[in-house]
């Protein structure tokens, strides 16, 4: 099963107003951090019922690259929504977004979580956009959500949003402040919304195409992650012609905000290796 969703414990500091490209008759809204002229961009594409705000460590003073990109998908914080059934539709238009940001800033590499590990994959595959590298974290190939999750956000969100800030699931061992966050933000975001990216996510397969992927990926995920756990990342190891795999120690699904630094460590990392490559 897959879940996605926070607002992370942000620090105080000053980041760039959030700007919007127009693309397919709608907006997106994204924060870009850092100087164009240092090179291409990181893109950061948040999971189910999120948004941006789920890179704030990663765009912040602590960034592991600059520039760094984040957006909102459709539907999602700032950005505009559409009509769109749940499942291959919603992830071609999450797709939409995240050309259009990535054009608009010249990212060069994606970072996805979860659902936006599915959006990431869905571009590398389906779209003509110059990538140099991507990162999956708490991702996978196949992406099924358990039956009671799809049950309870269809008929009860709060045991829903309840059931997937358990333990191990998004947050290993968080501060009670950052869980609150993201219950606050997956509230936010709302049921209609986070139930559609919990369906796409649920139909979302493409373990028979990993081998057309002829970029360089870092399939990076919470040791202690049972919503995309460690064994999905061993089998994009295993399977995409070339990736290596990590493990943050003492994280679950979301490990970008409960260990951010190790997180950082490790896109710094590939991408160091990807601009000597």
């Amino acid at each position: 099963m897959v879940a996605t969703t926070t607002s992370p414990k942000e620090r105080p500091v000053e980041v760039a107003p959030m700007e919007t490209v127009t693309h397919h008759g709608r907006e997106t809204a994204y924060r870009l951090v850092g100087d164009e002229a240092d090179g291409p961009a990181i893109c950061y594409v948040h999971g189910s019922g999120g948004t941006h705000r789920l890179w704030a460590q990663q765009y912040g003073p602590d960034a592991p690259a600059s520039p760094a990109v984040a957006l909102d998908l459709s539907g999602h914080g700032e950005s505009e929504d559409l009509e769109t059934v749940a499942g291959p539709a919603t992830l071609e238009a999450y797709a939409d977004d995240v050309v259009a940001v990535a054009e608009a800033s010249d990212a060069r590499v994606l970072v996805g979580n979860s659902l936006g590990g599915a959006v990431v994959l869905r571009v590398l595959l389906e779209r003509d956009l110059a990538v140099e590298g991507a990162v999956l974290l708490g991702s996978g190939a196949k992406l099924a959500v358990a039956e009671e999750i799809r049950e309870w956000l269809a008929g009860d969100f709060d045991r829903a949003v309840e059931f997937l800030h358990g333990p191990d699931r998004l947050f290993h061992d968080a501060d009670q402040e950052i869980v609150d966050r993201s219950i606050a933000a997956m509230r936010a975001t709302g049921r209609v919304v986070t139930e559609r990216d919990y369906l796409t996510c649920h139909v979302f397969d493409v373990r028979d195409r990993l081998g057309e992927i002829d970029v360089p990926v870092l399939a990076l995920v919470g040791e202690h992650d049972g919503l995309t756990p460690p064994r999905y990342h061993e089998y994009l190891a295993e399977e995409l012609p070339d990736c290596r795999y990590e493990t943050v120690a003492e994280a679950a699904h979301l490990a970008m905000i409960e260990r951010p630094a190790a997180v950082n460590e490790a896109i710094a990392g590939f991408v160091a290796d990807l601009n000597r490559e």
